[in-house]
């Protein structure tokens, strides 16, 4: 179950914590600039339907985060991310929203919820951190606790398909933390493989960076 298209992870995950803990406070900017296309048509695919129950993996700053909780303003929204210095952007940005949000510092490998908890599972430019052997781990943690059909957004980043889009990879051989630690995955084949039928799939590039977005659902 290779999610990699040859280059594996290369950060432990201690120093992915230490690295995002780091930058943090400048995290938006490169997001604004190579990732808020493929957020945004992540928020698309996911339909979100207010009163339902959303768990964001990797929420990070909160960039997908506040759209969720904007669109699910009677629902339970929850949030997991590893650093907690991404989680107190997120805090920051949610400082005035009365809907219900659950902020907690933790690992996807271990979500504190309990089977079939979610309706929808949302995680941006995670899985592109993670070393090929952890894939199955993480399906399977993230399979558990969403609902029977329950629906699965990814963004990550992705192996370039246009002009430019190889620049970013050749960064992360010669120094993966220059790249926080992200190389290009895929991630159709893992899903399927892990039970999952996979939706829809699309490639998006922005200020050369590739990124690939899937909506996928329980089976």
């Amino acid at each position: 179950m290779n999610a990699s298209t040859g280059v594996d992870a290369r950060l432990s995950q201690k120093e992915v914590r230490n690295v995002y803990n780091r930058i943090a406070r400048v995290y938006d900017l490169w997001g604004t600039l190579t990732e808020t296309r493929a957020r945004q048509r992540g928020i698309e695919l996911a339909d979100i339907r207010d009163g339902e129950q959303i768990l964001d993996v990797a929420a990070g700053t909160g960039m997908i985060l506040t759209e969720i909780v904007r669109r699910n303003p009677t629902g339970m929204t929850a949030a997991i991310d590893i650093s907690e210095g991404m989680l107190q952007k997120a805090q920051a940005k949610l400082k005035d929203t009365r809907a219900p949000v659950e902020l907690k510092q933790g690992s996807a490998f271990e979500i504190s919820y309990p089977l079939g908890t979610f309706d929808l599972l949302i995680n941006g430019y995670m899985f592109d951190l993670m070393p090929n052997t952890a894939v199955p781990q993480l399906l399977a943690e993230f399979k558990r606790v969403l609902k029977p059909d329950g629906r699965l957004v990814l963004i990550n980043m992705t192996e370039g398909e246009r002009w430019g889009s190889h620049f970013y990879e050749w960064i992360y051989r010669q120094s993966p933390a220059l790249m926080g630690g992200c190389r290009g995955v895929k991630l159709a084949g893992p899903l399927g493989q892990a039970g999952f039928r996979v939706m829809v799939r699309e490639y998006q590039q922005q200020f050369f960076f590739p990124s690939e977005v899937i909506l996928a659902k329980a089976s």
